[in-house]
């Protein structure tokens, strides 16, 4: 008697009520901390540039509440509802984003040179944000349900790149280049764990390569921060290099345990975007190394759990949209702090759960919640899938059988 490991067996396993896991504190605590955290230097870094541009100095604090009880709410809708509800959404998701990423450059708001935002009254949506979401939820589901045909050139890696590609050619077109280059490494690293081959990815790194030459070299300003990455302070006269030096000064000034909390001199209309996409710069100087180290710990608790989610899942969906989500948090993070740092060309975008609210905030917390999700609905003995597997092997999954239901009733005929 054999039970064959197609995709309908494993999504009816994957459905099949099992003992739930207990809520991941660790991974839920982490985001509350850095959630918590985040209000309190959003605060402290706007409370100035609030009070001489807005006449009111809980201008920013006020909307940023607004967003986190709206995010509140997501991280609760995704908590609750069984993950593999979202398959359902995985086209619709993904028409509605590519929608809204050309709507956005018709209809969109123009705001420090880029159209990226559409204006609802006093507040604003972001497409690029709804576009990470809609294409991982997409891999995960396109991926899971082609199973073995990923490690094929033209059905498991082709049309994948290609979705991915028009996605980041119209993020482009804003332009917004940190996005784009986030989604697309999101693209690569949810294949990578699918299986498609390597071969594959580094010929399109390869291809994609001349292409991101020309859009440095090709656009001034671009070039310019590029200048300024490699000598920010012979630049830092020019808005090219102020940013980064700024950064630098304010982190350097913190030192070890920083200046004090709302004791900061760079938000003084030194700094630009303090409690934006350089809070983390914000909270350098006044909470120091220290608070830095406290920030990379807490972000790193995220990733791990998220990790962990992943590879506890019960059916490939959920691993790789735990990976894909991971993914996301993850080098979103690296890029914000790599900039701020100096370690990355400047690139504007916000510190997860962290900076100041807006589209983000939302659907990071919304991701959180699937992920929490992901991770008590994960099988729970130790027999989890493997990256690069990722499933167990059929024979693997055979002598997991025979240890729970006896030899005799897999005896040959």
């Amino acid at each position: 008697m054999t039970f064959p490991d197609t995709p309908a067996s494993v999504e009816r396993q994957a459905a099949t009520p099992r003992p739930a896991r207990p809520l991941d504190l660790w991974l839920l605590g982490a985001a509350l901390c850095l959630l918590g955290g985040g209000t309190v230097i959003v605060y402290s870094s706007s409370a100035v540039f609030a009070t001489q541009h807005k006449g009111d100095d809980l201008f920013f604090l006020k909307r940023h509440l607004v967003y986190l009880a709206a995010g509140s709410v997501a991280l609760l809708v995704g908590a609750r509802i069984h993950y593999q509800t979202w398959r359902r959404w995985a086209h619709l998701a993904l028409v509605g984003a590519v929608g809204a990423l050309a709507g956005v450059l018709v209809l969109g708001a123009r705001i420090n040179g880029a159209t990226r935002w559409f204006r609802l009254g006093p507040a604003s949506f972001q497409p690029a944000e709804l576009a990470k979401l809609a294409l991982v939820l997409y891999l995960a589901y396109s991926l899971a349900k082609k199973s073995e045909k990923v490690k094929s050139f033209t059905v498991g890696f082709l049309p994948h790149l290609a979705i991915a590609g028009v996605m980041m050619a119209l993020l482009l077109k804003q332009p917004d280049l940190g996005n784009a280059v986030i989604l697309g490494a999101t693209a690569m690293v949810v294949l990578f764990v699918a299986g498609a081959k390597v071969s594959y990815m580094l010929l399109a790194l390869m291809a994609a390569a001349p292409a991101i030459y020309y859009m440095i070299v090709g656009t001034a300003w671009r070039m310019q921060r590029m200048l300024a990455y490699f000598d920010p302070w012979e630049h830092r006269h020019s808005r090219a290099g102020y940013q980064i030096t700024e950064s630098l000064i304010s982190i350097g000034s913190g030192g070890m345990w920083g200046l004090g909390l709302g004791e900061g001199k760079q938000k003084l209309f030194f700094l630009p975007e303090a409690h934006n996409d350089f809070i983390a710069a914000s909270l350098g100087e006044e909470l120091g190394l220290v608070g830095l180290s406290l920030l990379l710990l807490l972000c790193l608790t995220i990733v791990v759990r998220g990790v962990r989610a992943a590879m506890g899942a019960r059916d490939p969906f959920g691993m790789y949209l735990a990976f894909g989500l991971t993914s996301l948090f993850g080098m979103q993070t690296l890029v914000n702090l790599g900039v701020v740092m100096g370690l990355l060309p400047a690139k504007g975008l916000p510190l997860p759960l962290v900076s100041y609210g807006g589209t983000s905030l939302v659907f990071y917390m919304f991701s959180l919640g699937v992920l929490l999700n992901i991770g008590m609905r994960a099988e729970p003995t130790p027999a989890a899938p493997r990256a690069r597997g990722l499933l167990p092997t059929r024979e693997a999954m055979a002598r997991r059988r025979r240890r729970a239901l006896g030899p005799a009733l897999f005896a040959k005929e």
